[in-house]
This record gives C-alpha cells, structure tokens and sequence, in this order.
C-alpha cells in the first residue's frame, strides 16, 4: 500500500508545493483535485491542482518532472461534482470534465480518477436508475479506451438542508453498488472507498472490503466521530451534520488495526489517502499542514 492524502486541503498551495510538501512529510502520494477553475460551490471543491482543460503532452511532461523531483506519485485525479443533476447545465458541465479528467490521467500515466455518481436529489433511487445507465455506461466506456479506472466515493452528500430529501450522490450502500456494477460490469468501474461514510449510516464499515475487495480501486482514509448524545436527542432521521463529525484518522470511531487488517487479508496495494475535514484543524494552513503531518504519523504504523 502507499499513503497519500487528498490535495483538495491546500488550496492555497500550487502543485509544485503540494508535492514538496508531501515528500518531506514522508508521503507516498497525493490524489490531485482537478476541478474546472472558476468559483466553488461547496467546502472542499472547485479546487484546481492540475487544470484539464486542453492538457497538453508538453504539460503532461512538466507535472511527471514534479513527481520525479519531489519523489510523490499521484494516486489519482479527483473531481467530485453531480453528473446525475437535476439541472441539465451542471450535468453536462460534470461529464466533459470527467471525460478531460479522464484523457489527461491517460497522459500522466494514471490508472485511476476518483469522482461521484452523483444524484437527482428530487428523485428516490428507482427514479434515478435510467439516468444512472444512460450517463455513466458512456462514462466507463470512455475510461476503458483510455485505460483509466473510475473509482466512486460512496459519500452521500447528504449533510444539510440544501441537499435534502436524498443527497447528491447515489452510490452510498453495498445494495447500490451490486445494482452498479451488475449494470456496468466493467472492471474499470469501481470503489473509492471511504469507510467514514459507512460509521454515520450505522453500517458493517469492515465487510464491504472483504464483499467488493475486486472494485477497491482507492481508499479514502477519513474518520468520524458520532455524538451518541446528540443522536439520542434528534435521531438519524435528522441531517446527518447534526449528529456527527468528521476527524482525523485516529480521533474517531474507525478501527483502523482492523481496517488494515481486513485491506492486507484481500491483497489491497493500492493509495489510501488521507481526506482531511476536521475542522479542529481548518484554522490556517498552518492547522492544515499539522493535520497532515498528525495523520501521517498515526497512519504510517500501518502502512511501511
């Protein structure tokens, strides 16, 4: 395995200093954020380490010299929109930046980007499942000509009242992705996984790995911490913000010694990245750069 972390938690930063960054920290990769540039629309979002848009060979060339020189690889390009939106512009907008995220990973010489199913949120799950088949089917035929796996955060995207009754993104339970992947075999099309998700909708966050162990394609290490308190007073029926929060690997309720465990059980060797959201640690850069540097040193008894 090699530890990462997820770039989206220093904007701030370029990529040359991303990747400065993580080689004197000791990390092994970072999984790039490769939004479209222009104005987020969510924390963590909108973030442009490396711009798809027109990526050419020359630029292919300049980022390999960044990961020689810092001696990081990138796990993976990430964008993490709504391709299955309600509205039609943002839903095209998500799928020709998927498809450039895709192209330029091809470039790179990356064999992974990690993104969203995404979700109309007015709709139940039946509702959305011709849009799933109509957008996504294309999606994955496009990564397999260019030799890219998708790997699907199982995020909800369900925290608060904007994105109620739903969330955004419909690949959240074991259910789902056997209905997926029954759909859209494709060996190319698989799991981000983040076992964080799993904790807050009071489900098994050890087994999926051992049930989907040949769809791990990446493995977003975020903890999280529930409020049983909290919980007791508004019930799970309520936005999930309201009972939980997200932490640092190691200050939540995941059991990591397992979660490796049951990762080194199946053979895993691939990226697990840290994803910073703890916002104990959003002060500054500073917080943030100490969160990573937390993470690693918790994270590297596991992952030599």
């Amino acid at each position: 395995m090699k530890l990462g972390f997820v770039s989206a938690i220093l904007p701030d930063l370029n990529l040359r200093e991303v990747l400065s960054f993580a080689g004197q920290v000791g990390y092994d990769c970072v999984e790039v954020m490769s939004w479209p540039k222009g104005k987020s629309t969510r924390r963590y979002a909108g973030i442009t380490h490396i711009d798809v848009e027109r990526f050419s060979n020359a630029q292919g060339k300049e980022v390999k010299a960044l990961m020689d020189q810092s001696g990081v690889e990138i796990s993976s390009l990430g964008y993490y929109p709504n391709p299955l939106s309600p509205n039609a512009a943002e839903r095209k907008v998500a799928v020709a930046q998927i498809k450039k995220v895709i192209k330029a990973a091809h470039k790179l010489g990356l064999h992974t980007v990690t993104t969203f199913v995404g979700r109309d949120w007015t709709k139940s799950i039946e509702g959305n499942w011709s849009s799933f088949k109509r957008i996504w089917k294309p999606i994955i035929e496009y990564a397999e000509k260019y030799q890219v796996r998708i790997g699907i955060e199982n995020c909800p995207m369900w925290f608060s009242s904007d994105e109620w009754p739903g969330g955004k993104n419909l690949a959240t339970t074991p259910a789902i992705w056997r209905r997926m992947f029954a759909e859209i075999p494709s060996a190319n099309f698989g799991l981000n996984y983040d076992p964080s998700h799993m904790i807050w909708q009071h489900m098994d966050y050890l087994q999926p790995i051992k049930d989907f162990s040949d769809r791990l394609h990446h493995i977003h290490a975020k903890d999280v911490r529930l409020d049983q308190d909290r919980l007791n007073q508004v019930g799970i029926m309520a936005h999930p913000n309201d009972y939980h929060a997200p932490k640092l690997p190691g200050l939540g309720d995941v059991n990591w010694g397992k979660f490796f465990s049951y990762l080194t059980d199946v053979g895993y060797n691939g990226p697990v990245c840290v994803e910073v959201e703890d916002r104990a640690y959003e002060g500054s850069l500073e917080d943030r750069k100490r969160a990573l540097k937390q993470s690693y040193t918790y994270l590297r008894q596991y992952v030599v």
